[in-house]
């Protein structure tokens, strides 16, 4: 598969496919995920008929640039630094920019904090037309009630957990089955053109992300051609 690295703002960003002949998808990645994304790639490739562009970009502070608002440490010392609102800028005002002409849909999807950052990113912009979040940490303090108040601005949106995830000692964490079970029908009560999945899937949070992602981006492609 087609593959350049590329430098924004400081960032060298992975560019995987083909952009300029179908939809672009958007993830953000950490030094792990960053080293499997050419297997998220061709798995994703075997689910879908139509090209497809992956652009990722490393996160580097990982609590701090992907949570939406400040929050103390939920595991070991790390606490939240909220500055979810300067990711976002540098994608749309940024990336995006970067990447243009777009010859089709924006899609962003994440994995863990990033798919949290992925569903709260398309509640403050109308410019992502899918959003893939597996395994997403909506377990975070004050999720539940800011999405209540403030509805996605997309049409698709695909959740996942493993079916392991909430079998934790950490009572914060253990709270993520609950909480994504209520997110379709909070998710479609802010907006009831919106189309949501959830899937569950085998094992926990660490395995598999790169399938898991694949899972999560294939369906919201695949939601285009029906």
């Amino acid at each position: 598969m087609q593959r350049s690295v590329f430098s924004v703002a400081g960032r060298n960003c992975t560019l995987l496919g083909q952009p300029d002949a179908g939809p672009l998808l958007i993830q953000p990645v950490n030094g792990q995920e960053e080293k499997l994304l050419d297997q998220e790639a061709e798995l994703l490739a075997g689910q879908v008929s139509r090209p497809f562009g992956l652009a990722a970009f490393p996160v580097v502070d990982w609590n701090g640039e992907l949570s939406p608002w400040p929050a103390p440490p939920v595991w070991k010392d790390q606490p939240f630094g909220g500055r979810a609102g300067e990711t976002l800028e540098f994608l749309t005002g940024q990336l995006l920019p970067a990447l243009s002409p777009l010859p089709g849909q924006v899609i962003l999807g994440g994995y863990s904090l990033a798919g949290l950052f992925a569903l709260w990113a398309a509640s403050r912009t109308g410019c992502f037309a899918g959003v893939a979040a597996c395994s997403p940490s909506v377990w975070f303090p004050g999720w539940g009630d800011y999405l209540d108040i403030h509805p996605l601005q997309t049409g698709l949106v695909y959740l996942s957990l493993g079916d392991r995830e909430e079998k934790t000692r950490n009572r914060t964490m253990a709270g993520v089955g609950d909480a994504i079970r209520a997110m379709p029908r909070q998710l479609t009560a802010g907006n009831p053109a919106l189309r949501c999945t959830l899937e569950w899937n085998p094992g926990n949070h660490f395995r598999e992300p790169e399938l898991r992602m694949a899972k999560g981006f294939g369906w919201v492609l695949n939601q285009f051609t029906e």
